[in-house]
């Protein structure tokens, strides 16, 4: 179980959502304004077709309270929980209009959500008993950033930074651009208030030496062999303890466990938000009380 922690980001979701609304229904779904009465009103069940890990149900909440806010959302599981093909995951009653304007905006989000959310938990699963902490990337959808690392979160893994504005992340070309490693870090150091971290990408043994040396914070040990990422953590832990050693490139479901046993402290897999199966996710109208969908 996990519970949608807003800190303020209800009103700039609820934003989104009106302009992804506004994309979808534009002057009207003129498919339901002539085929069903005004005055109608339905029962919606939303159930899984395969099972998973669910996330967005609060994102689909408020999808249908931006729609109608006289609909009644109930969910009937929590982000978080695994659910079985088959299961009813929320009960939406109110406006037929407005259950239909709704649905597919609710579904998509769910849908993508939940589908990070079950992927993010295969990965944690994988890594079970080892000391490394599973993070996302910026390989996000434009404009989705916030909920899909929310559905990471779901899924039991972490977060890397949220923006380029929120920690140094020296690179590959940053590095080129800047004229090497120690250039880099000095320079930025020079800028950044203390309480800022710095994190270097490494390619090379000498790369990781050159970043110990100058005081990374962070090294990133970017698509290195086995054999050449245990003995970068070495090194790195022998001369500086006290920083975070991530692993990152070419990570997947094969690769992470054996990765996660070099000794590093972090796992960066951007496929969490970026290569990720969709929940199969429906909402049907007027299902019989105590039966499943009709």
């Amino acid at each position: 179980m996990y519970e949608w922690t807003t800190g303020g980001y209800d009103v700039a979701v609820r934003e989104q959502i009106r302009g992804w609304l506004a994309e979808d229904v534009g002057s009207g779904d003129v498919t339901t304004e002539t085929t069903i009465p005004k005055e109608s009103r339905s029962k919606a069940v939303i159930h899984v077709k395969e099972s998973g890990y669910i996330a967005g149900l609060p994102i689909a909440k408020l999808v249908f309270e931006v729609v109608d806010p006289s609909l009644v959302f109930e969910a009937k599981v929590q982000d978080g929980d695994k659910v079985d093909k088959g299961t009813i995951i929320a009960v939406v009653e109110g406006s037929t209009h407005s259950l239909l304007i709704g649905e597919r905006l609710a579904l998509n989000l769910m849908q993508r959500l939940s589908g990070i959310a079950t992927k993010t938990r295969s990965f944690v699963d994988a890594l079970e008993g080892l000391p490394v902490r599973l993070v996302d990337t910026r390989k996000t959808t434009p404009g989705h950033r916030m909920l899909e690392k929310y559905a990471v979160r779901v899924g039991g893994g972490a977060n890397h930074r949220f923006g380029l504005y929120d920690a140094v992340m020296i690179k590959d070309n940053h590095i080129k651009g800047a004229g090497g490693i120690t250039a880099a870090v000095e320079a930025s150091r020079r800028i950044i208030p203390h309480t800022m971290k710095i994190e270097v990408e490494t390619e090379s043994l000498q790369q990781v030496d050159e970043a110990i040396a100058c005081g990374a914070d962070i090294i990133m040990l970017d698509n290195m062999t086995a054999s050449m990422m245990k003995e970068a953590v070495a090194q790195i832990k022998a001369r500086a303890p006290h920083v975070i050693v991530e692993a990152s490139g070419g990570v997947s479901l094969e690769t992470v466990h054996a990765i996660a046993s070099c000794g590093v402290d972090v796992i960066s897999v951007g496929g969490l938000t970026y290569s990720f199966q969709a929940l199969d996710i429906s909402l049907d109208l007027n299902a019989k009380k105590g039966g499943g969908p009709s």
